[in-house]
């Protein structure tokens, strides 16, 4: 007959016993949780909680680091309680203000947003502020207020290609289609690669009337169907600042808002086709 062994010490055994019957209960639910739908935003929430509960990063330029990374993600709620926590161990910095700001415009809090980039303007990062305060103002529709700051901005950064064809998409929807080539096509030869300057690009030559230009670039791009009518709905919108500008900010009597097609070309602003095909298939 086979004896059993007997531990030494059976209540230590229970308890470990028990902590893993413990864990593989907690584990079944959390198994059951997943495959019922828990889905991938819920999934990158919860990562970041256990995140959070772990230590901070043990050097600023770390903890900013994570703080950015939660953006990219979209966690811009979560990144904020970290901004607290940052500013609480080490004290505002530019990039943590910068961060805030960002953060409070992505969960529409325009008030505070605004503020935070207006105390941006003192520091190394005066063209983040300009450019800040500038997407602001076109997200309430202001985009003359907005080609004034990204102009500033653009001053103080002028090689940064997302600042340059901000600027050039605020002057179009603003009505100024041939102050927004310059800045436009500096963007492109910056940065032939980012789908959101060729998109802007494709807006400007249906605005500046160059609408078989416009179609073979988004063809070459191969652009999806809701992204294409995005760019012509903004063509038309376009258009009407573009006629309301021409005639002082009023238009006259019986006058459309909008045109039929895309904007008439307009002087000065023709960029060779040929070029700017070239140019993004490099």
């Amino acid at each position: 007959m086979k004896l059993i062994k007997i531990p030494k010490h059976p209540a230590r055994t229970l308890r470990c016993v028990g902590a893993a019957l413990a864990l593989a209960l907690l584990g079944a639910c959390a198994s059951k949780e997943s495959g019922y739908g828990v889905g991938p935003q819920a999934e990158r929430q919860a990562m970041m909680q256990q995140a959070s509960r772990d230590p901070a990063p043990d050097t600023p330029g770390m903890y900013l680091g994570l703080i950015g990374r939660m953006q990219s993600q979209g966690l811009y709620f979560a990144s904020l309680a970290h901004i607290d926590a940052y500013e609480k161990q080490y004290g505002a910095t530019p990039e943590s203000i910068l961060l805030r700001a960002d953060a409070l415009r992505m969960t529409d809090q325009p008030e505070a947003s605004a503020s935070a980039y207006a105390r941006l303007l003192q520091t190394p990062l005066a063209s983040r502020g300009h450019r800040g305060l500038g997407l602001l103002a076109g997200g309430q529709g202001d985009f003359g207020g907005a080609a004034s700051e990204l102009q500033q901005a653009a001053q103080l950064a002028p090689t940064d290609s997302s600042v340059l064809s901000d600027l050039g998409y605020a002057c179009l929807r603003a009505g100024d289609i041939g102050g927004a080539r310059v800045p436009l096509m500096k963007a492109a030869e910056l940065d032939s690669a980012n789908p959101k300057i060729v998109s802007n690009i494709a807006l400007f030559l249906l605005a500046s009337g160059q609408a078989k230009e416009a179609q073979a670039l988004m063809n070459q791009q191969k652009f999806a169907p809701d992204i294409r009518a995005a760019i012509r709905s903004d063509a038309a919108k376009v258009a009407a600042a573009a006629r309301l500008a021409a005639h002082g900010g009023r238009l006259p009597h019986g006058s459309p808002t909008t045109p039929a097609g895309t904007v008439a070309s307009t002087q000065n602003v023709m960029e060779p086709a040929q070029r700017l095909l070239q140019r993004f298939a490099q």
